[in-house]
């Protein structure tokens, strides 16, 4: 069952323990392998949604703000509301109330938990307001607030007992919880455990995924790692028009879209394997004025959505609007992006870091074809691969 969520990161902390890896940024902003923690987040969990995601920031939150308000990743657009006065992390999510629309999946964003969030929500207790994904106590069982905490039949409880279940962090939470409390400065940890867990307003699933926690400079330097190893997978890399759906010349209307027979198919071998999924496509329409970039993402919206209804998650999509004989001038040039130029890979490969060797390019020109032997990356024609399904 496909639900439309939007996705909440509390990204308030100071990180005061891991001050000298910070350089006076906010702890989301830490970078790991050189690129920004919140980054990974939103990277990762953003395939997953087709609502809004917010940024929940506190300390120094305009310079989260100043990075990622009104950003797009994956087709959801980035809003980051900083904090005017400190409200705590429950003030700050109620202060959600008047602007979300949807119900929504929060996540803590000093840690990497990474769960399917549609499974997550499609399988969390129906008749509870806030649903926790669990993970395994090993990572972290310091925090009293965060373990011993005890689950049946989907029903989570505090127990005084030493049980193998600790909070990880993510949320299902639906909007009708916000207008339910009148406090404005509140700890969320503390409400949830106080008021909700004890009322029995809370269920949770129990996931076995890896979980990483920057809070400290040991786990801060050992992440690099962990991550590193995470995502070393291979990643089919697949040409859009005539290779996912029919190429109707310039394809940007949602009524247009039809999807490549067996293609469905495919992408689920692919899911099931645990392969990255990125979509490469030249868009030159946009280019030469037949549609716009804000059309382009509308399409890719709708075929995003139509594509999660099936368990599909297309990790990243690059796209080019540039061309040489543009008729808007900002997008008239050569560039390297436009296949069979490879930056588009290399773009893929600088944030994703898959395993190139075990990699597969699928597409239907010889520009796919060209891209693929510049990148050193195998490289497999649409209409020979599906004859094979």
């Amino acid at each position: 069952m496909f639900k439309k969520i939007d996705l909440v990161f509390l990204a308030g902390g100071k990180g005061t323990r891991i001050k000298k890896y910070l350089n006076g940024d906010p702890k989301p902003l830490v970078k790991i392998n050189n690129i920004s923690f919140i980054e990974i987040l939103l990277k990762y969990y953003s395939k997953y949604i087709t609502g809004d995601i917010y940024i929940l920031a506190g300390y120094r939150g305009w310079k989260i703000k100043k990075k990622y308000n009104n950003k797009y990743f994956n087709f959801c657009k980035v809003k980051v509301i900083v904090e005017k006065k400190l409200l705590g992390t429950g003030g700050a999510i109620f202060n959600l109330k008047r602007k979300i629309k949807n119900d929504f999946v929060l996540i803590n964003a000093d840690t990497f938990f990474p769960i399917n969030l549609q499974k997550f929500v499609n399988l969390s207790n129906k008749k509870k307001l806030v649903n926790i994904a669990l993970t395994n106590k090993k990572y972290y069982s310091s925090n009293k607030k965060l373990i011993n905490l005890q689950l049946k039949n989907k029903i989570i409880s505090n127990s005084n007992k030493n049980t193998k279940y600790m909070n990880g962090g993510i949320y299902f939470i639906k909007k009708k919880l916000l207008k339910i409390n009148k406090q404005k400065v509140f700890s969320w940890e503390n409400y949830l455990n106080n008021n909700l867990i004890n009322n029995n307003q809370v269920g949770g699933l129990f996931f076995s995924n890896i979980f990483i926690d920057i809070g400290t400079p040991n786990k801060l330097k050992l992440s690099g790692k962990t991550l590193n190893n995470f995502f070393f997978r291979p990643a089919i890399i697949l040409d859009r028009d005539n290779t996912i759906n029919i190429d109707k010349g310039y394809t940007y209307k949602k009524k247009d879209l039809r999807f490549k027979p067996k293609i469905l198919k495919y992408l689920k071998y692919l899911s099931n394997k645990d392969y990255f999924k990125f979509i490469v496509t030249n868009q030159a329409g946009i280019a030469k004025g037949l549609f716009k970039i804000q059309d382009f993402i509308n399409f890719q919206q709708f075929l995003k959505k139509k594509l999660i209804k099936k368990n599909i998650f297309i990790d990243d999509v690059m796209f080019c609007p540039y061309h040489p004989n543009a008729k808007i001038k900002k997008y008239k040039k050569n560039s390297d992006f436009r296949k069979p130029g490879i930056l588009m890979i290399k773009q893929l490969e600088k944030f994703w870091k898959f395993n190139k060797s075990k990699s597969l390019v699928v597409g239907d020109s010889v520009l796919d074809e060209k891209m693929a032997k510049r990148s050193s990356i195998r490289f497999l024609y649409i209409d020979k691969l599906l004859k094979k399904i």
